[in-house]
């Protein structure tokens, strides 16, 4: 095999190889997954589901909730705890994630914020408000059909 000096070289053989980062020994593939632990003292009598959104977003949410459950934050994104089933006939827009069980990516979530009472939970209905609002998507879920006895 003839070696072409490096002006002559094709693009493609002077990008380097994907390489590991030291500081991170598993790639963003291998990820693996974590159940967000629940304080001592707060109920679950509800289950824990977890909605997560992009780091970005959530300064702008934990401001604006009338009522704040556990929150939990990693570099990249930021999760709040939910009752069990949250999910249950709405749609959470995109970029928000659902994860059932609290159970999320793996990257070092930290307990950010405790609530005052005994309950871990987030309101869902307002946190559903304010993530379409912020991400600019109108809220949408399944009304069950309405009917009269007139």
């Amino acid at each position: 095999m003839r070696i072409l000096p490096r002006a002559f070289r094709p693009f493609e053989a002077s990008v380097p190889a994907p390489r590991r980062s030291p500081e991170s020994p598993r790639g963003a593939h291998e990820l693996g997954t974590t159940r967000l632990s629940v304080p001592v003292g707060l109920h679950t009598g509800l289950g824990c589901d977890a909605v997560g959104v992009p780091a970005r977003f959530g300064f702008k949410i934990l401001s604006r909730l009338p009522a704040k459950g556990c929150v939990y934050a990693d570099s990249d994104w930021w999760w709040w705890l939910v009752p069990a089933g949250s999910d249950h006939d709405v749609t959470w827009p995109l970029p928000a994630c659902y994860a059932r069980g609290a159970e999320i990516p793996d990257r070092g979530p930290r307990l950010i914020h405790h609530p005052d009472g005994t309950s871990p939970y987030t309101p869902p209905i307002p946190l559903y408000l304010l993530v379409c609002q912020l991400t600019g998507i109108a809220p949408s879920w399944s009304a069950p059909p309405v009917s009269t006895t007139l």
